[in-house]
């Protein structure tokens, strides 16, 4: 089984991700129910005549996508696969209100066509004219990972050497109103969120886009391997202890061999025990969380991603993620777990590219 190397990462997220240096400008974002991707000027990508006619998530992904095909250096890469939990929300949300305000009469497809989840990955195809394997996961909270393991699978069989794989996800205001209906975020009075020791329910809501380029073969700008991925739907919090356990130990590791463990705490009191639960079997591991950088959402952990080959590579974790003070001259094996509301439970083993 050959080894498949992460050699690009790209991100747009609630922090300045696309600029260089940006591990020493992350800013907190726990005090609003909803945070907004900070977005670059599209007009240096994507032509404005296309501009208007791209959904949000969208032209996320197009810049992100761009950024990672062009740190790996590679122009055609022999499959795209994206991961999204909701798709092009923007889109199905004017698709059904046209629908409802014209009577089901006279309606134009076009809303309707882009607002398919498959959207992302094919604008990106047609944007850089690539024929080969395209293909999108929908799997809430693990669809990133999915989209890992597609193309882990690919690499190792021999189908493919560079695969552009990343997740995204957008913010509406129906869903949103949605959730807020449902209870899925903090309420107000529950604001600045505490991520860690939250004793409520709900969590800030955010948006973004995370791009890769999987590789065969390292290269100049590889951040880091991807050893292994495993995802399970549910578990019960007494489980949590075994199933990471048990992972570990297909990859002939424990948990003093992790350096690092990116949790995703959220601040919702009912789901954040499985992480709680994590954290009893790491005692001597750097333990680190994201989401009050990042906020929730159905691929926020393509943000944990970005920030761990980030750290890998640069071999630095910024004090804004620490959980613990545990000091790591070294940093080797970064562990990830996350899940949404409880479901969906994923791990993702990287480890240091020249190690």
């Amino acid at each position: 089984m050959s080894s498949v190397y992460i050699n690009s990462a790209a991100c747009i997220s609630a922090q300045e991700t696309l600029k260089e240096g940006f591990m020493n400008h992350l800013q907190l974002q726990n005090a609003e129910q909803i945070l907004q991707a900070i977005e670059p000027n599209y007009k240096e990508f994507i032509p404005p005549a296309m501009i208007r006619r791209m959904s949000k998530t969208v032209k996320m992904s197009t810049v992100a996508a761009h950024y990672a095909l062009k740190e790996a250096g590679i122009d055609q890469p022999d499959a795209i696969i994206v991961g999204t939990g909701m798709g092009c929300c923007q889109d199905s949300e004017k698709f059904l209100k046209n629908v409802i305000d014209n009577h089901e009469e006279f309606l134009t497809p076009t809303y309707f066509i882009q607002s398919t989840h498959n959207t992302v990955a094919g604008q990106i195809t047609l944007g850089i004219q690539c024929h080969a394997y395209n293909f999108t996961y929908v799997n809430t909270s693990s669809a990133l990972e999915f989209s890992f393991l597609d193309a882990k699978l690919q690499i190792n069989d021999g189908e493919a050497e560079n695969i552009l794989t990343g997740s995204t996800d957008e913010k509406t205001d129906r869903v949103m109103e949605l959730h807020r209906l449902n209870g899925s975020l903090k309420k107000e009075e529950n604001l600045p969120a505490d991520h860690l020791h939250s004793d409520t329910d709900g969590v800030t809501w955010g948006e973004g886009a995370s791009f890769f380029v999987l590789g065969k073969s390292k290269s100049e700008s590889t951040y880091a391997e991807l050893k292994d991925i495993k995802i399970i739907n549910t578990l019960k919090a007494e489980e949590t202890s075994e199933f990471i356990t048990q992972f570990l130990a297909q990859n002939h590791i424990g948990p003093h061999d992790i350096d690092a463990v990116i949790l995703g705490f959220s601040g919702d009191a009912a789901s954040d025990i499985f992480y709680t639960e994590a954290v009893k079997i790491f005692p001597d591991s750097a333990l680190l969380y994201y989401k009050h950088l990042s906020g929730e959402f159905n691929t926020s952990s393509g943000f944990s991603v970005f920030m761990a080959c980030h750290i890998l590579k640069e071999q630095l974790i910024p004090e804004i993620m620490r959980i613990n003070t545990v000091p790591k001259n070294g940093i080797k094996n970064v562990l990830l777990y996350n899940h949404l509301k409880g479901h969906d439970h994923s791990l993702m083993l990287l480890q240091k590219a020249d190690s």
